[in-house]
Formats: structure tokens, C-alpha cells, sequence
């Protein structure tokens, strides 16, 4: 079968990598065509436009580029109908891909939804369009299946993808050695994979590192950018960057502070103590106040439905306060146990992986009924 993937991010080109290795195993005749980026296209297929083209955080970002994403949009409509895929993938990412989603279910093409928009966080009537434009949804929250259900939609829960791709991962022996990482306890960086969060977020990490001369501070590269790229917020700095060995870096750190997003998952299944930061535009930040119906913003806090990693947002986002909890995670045992110990009880709540063969059975078995 033909099958077109939408992702629109770096954690959706993590997935939809993982996705399209299992749609392989299950179906040898597998073609692909998508928008995504590094990992999806070391798959096979053809890469039509990169994430790193199109991903943009907070209001006042996606008002500013609102014209970008028009032609991104139209390009993915014109490319989709051309090709007449018989499946099409859609991976997060929802402000694009229920637009995508809108146009395919129109042209009579199969529209699957994997890793559900987080309509549970705002605007929760945008369940009722997703009923309307989309044929099947995979869910990667447990929550999700009881939220979906008092909207009366039916859901698949296959799991979290994450699972998958932790424990495929095989650690790098010559790691430590190739970046030249000394036996200093690592502390690691992550600043997200989008140019406003990095700028946002990635001056206030520089600023903390500098008061732990007994650490080594590791910075996950996102894949987009370059060593130039960083050498502007580096400027002379000690800290090191790797790049595209996010999960090498975790599996040596004994801290981190984390950019919200995926990571901060990631972070927790290896058993990292962290921080999660988030700094958007104040008009951003005030508009999301006012229309997020959710408690946290960490996807660790958001599963175990309690506080087990501190947030800092906005203005909380500071040197002082990040350093203030990194001090507590280094030399506070009883804290740094408890964060621990919450993390194993996520362990269980999540499970055991298998999303990505879970969800690639599905597609196809749901695809032959047509």
C-alpha cells in the first residue's frame, strides 16, 4: 500500500520513523511519501518538505509566519492528491495536520490520526471535528481513551512510542570518548527543537551551568541547526554539544534541564532527574493561560496527574530558580529519591513497548476493510 505521513516536528519524525519500520515488517509492497525529517527518511521513501520548515511555537510565532504555513498547507494538499495515497498518516501536530485531515477525508482518502491532538487541553470541541474527518485515532495517553469516550468516539490505545524507541536504543561505547566527556558527573541540556524555544530557553541553561565548575554541562543538539547555530549563545563557553545522540547523553547524565515537550518523557524513562522550562512570548503565554484546561505542562506531571518534576514557566523561567531546583536535584538525596521513585511508578503506568507494531496492525488491518 501507498502511505503518506504528516509529522511536523522532531518528535514526529521520532514516531513516524519507528511507524514506518513496523508498517515494513507487515507489509512488504509498503511505499512512502511524507513531510517529516532525518529519522523518517532513513526509512526509505521520499521526504517532501522538512519539519525544520515548518514548525513554530506559540500564537504570536504562528500569526508572524501564518503565510509560510499557507504554502506549506497548500504544497501538502496538491502533493497528497497527486500521489492518491490509500492511507493518510497523521502524526500530532494538529493546527496543520486536521487541516490536512479536512482535505483527504473531502478526496475519499483513508485518514488515520496516530498520537491523538491534545484536545483535552483546550478547545475540547474540536473533538467533534476530529469525529467528522477522521477515520481512526491511535492514542498514546492512557487518560485519553475516557476523554475520548464521553465525546462518544471510540479510540485505539496502542501504547506510547516512546517506550519503543528507549528501548531500541543501544548505547554508543565510544561516546564519552569520541565527544571527549571526562568522568565529571554529566548534567544535560536539552532546549528543544525549534529556533524560539532554544532562543528562549537556552541563555538561562548557559547561565546555570556556570555555577556548577564541578559538573559538565552536555547540550543535545537539535538536528536542524548546526555548531554555528550554537556558537552564538556559546560564545567561548566550556559546554560541549553533541549532536543526534540525545538518548547517549541521557543515558550518562545525572541531571538535566528540559525544554517542555517529548523530552521530558524521554528524560524520565531514563531515569534522569530534571527541570522542565517553557518561556513563550507574553501574548502567547497569556492567551494559553486563558484557554489550557490542564493542571501541568510536562508530559510526566500530565500522566501521573501530580507534581513529580518541577515546572518553570514564563517568568519562573530564571538562572535563580532553574538553579535553585538543580541544587536540590544534586545534593538533596530525599528529593532526588522521590523524584525517582515517581518515575518508576511511571515506568508501570506506561507499560511495555510495542506502539508502533500495535498501530501499524491496526492501519493495515483497517485499510483492507475499506
Amino acid at each position: 500500500m501507498k502511505y503518506y505521513l504528516v509529522a511536523g516536528e522532531a518528535s514526529g519524525d521520532l514516531h513516524g520513523a519507528n511507524l514506518m519500520k513496523a508498517l515494513k515488517e507487515k507489509d512488504p509492497d509498503a511505499e512512502f511519501r511524507f513531510f517529516g525529517g532525518d529519522l523518517m527518511l532513513a526509512e526509505g521513501g521520499t521526504l517532501v518538505k522538512h519539519y525544520s520548515e515548518m514548525a513554530y511555537m506559540g500564537f504570536i510565532e504562528v500569526v508572524a509566519n501564518l503565510r509560510t504555513i499557507f504554502k506549506n498547507l497548500k504544497a501538502c494538499k496538491e502533493d497528497i492528491a497527486v500521489w492518491q495515497p490509500d492511507v493518510l498518516v497523521l502524526i500530532d501536530f494538529p493546527g496543520f495536520n486536521l487541516k490536512v485531515a479536512e482535505f483527504a477525508k473531502a478526496n475519499n482518502i483513508l485518514v488515520y490520526y496516530y498520537i491523538s491532538p491534545k484536545v483535552w487541553a483546550w478547545n475540547q470541541k474540536r473533538v467533534l471535528r476530529i469525529k467528522r474527518i477522521v477515520d481512526h485515532l491511535f492514542c498514546i495517553l492512557p487518560f485519553e481513551v475516557d476523554f475520548y469516550k464521553d465525546w462518544g468516539m471510540e479510540v485505539d490505545y496502542v501504547g506510547n512510542p516512546l517506550l519503543d524507541a528507549v528501548s531500541a536504543f543501544k548505547p554508543n561505547p565510544d561516546f564519552r570518548q569520541h565527544n571527549q566527556i571526562t568522568d565529571k558527573k554529566v548534567i544535560a541540556l536539552l532546549p528543544g527543537s525549534r529556533k524560539q524555544e532554544i532562543s528562549r530557553l537556552l541563555p538561562d541553561m548557559i547561565a546555570v551551568a556556570e555555577k556548577w565548575p564541578d559538573y559538565q554541562f552536555i547540550i543535545a543538539g537539535a538536528p536542524s541547526f548546526n555548531q554555528a547555530y550554537y556558537d552564538q549563545y556559546l560564545q567561548g563557553s566550556q559546554i560541549k554539544l553533541v549532536f543526534n545522540s540525545t538518548y547517549d547523553l541521557l543515558n550518562i547524565a545525572h541531571a538535566a534541564i528540559v525544554a517542555s515537550g517529548t523530552a521530558t518523557l524521554e528524560t524520565a524513562l531514563f531515569n534522569v532527574p530534571q527541570v522542565v522550562v517553557y518561556k513563550s512570548s507574553t501574548i502567547s503565554i497569556t492567551i494559553g493561560r486563558m484557554v489550557i484546561r490542564v493542571k501541568y505542562i510536562s508530559l510526566v506531571n500530565l500522566i501521573m496527574d501530580s507534581l513529580v518534576v518541577k515546572e518553570l514557566i514564563q517568568q519562573d523561567c530564571n538562572p535563580e530558580k532553574i538553579n535553585e531546583e538543580i541544587s536540590l536535584i544534586l545534593n538533596d538525596k530525599i528529593y532526588r529519591d522521590n523524584m525517582l521513585g515517581n518515575y518508576s511508578k511511571l515506568h508501570q503506568k506506561m507499560g511495555k513497548p510495542g506502539a508502533s507494531e500495535k498501530t501499524a496492525g491496526l492501519i493495515i488491518k483497517y485499510a483492507k476493510k475499506k
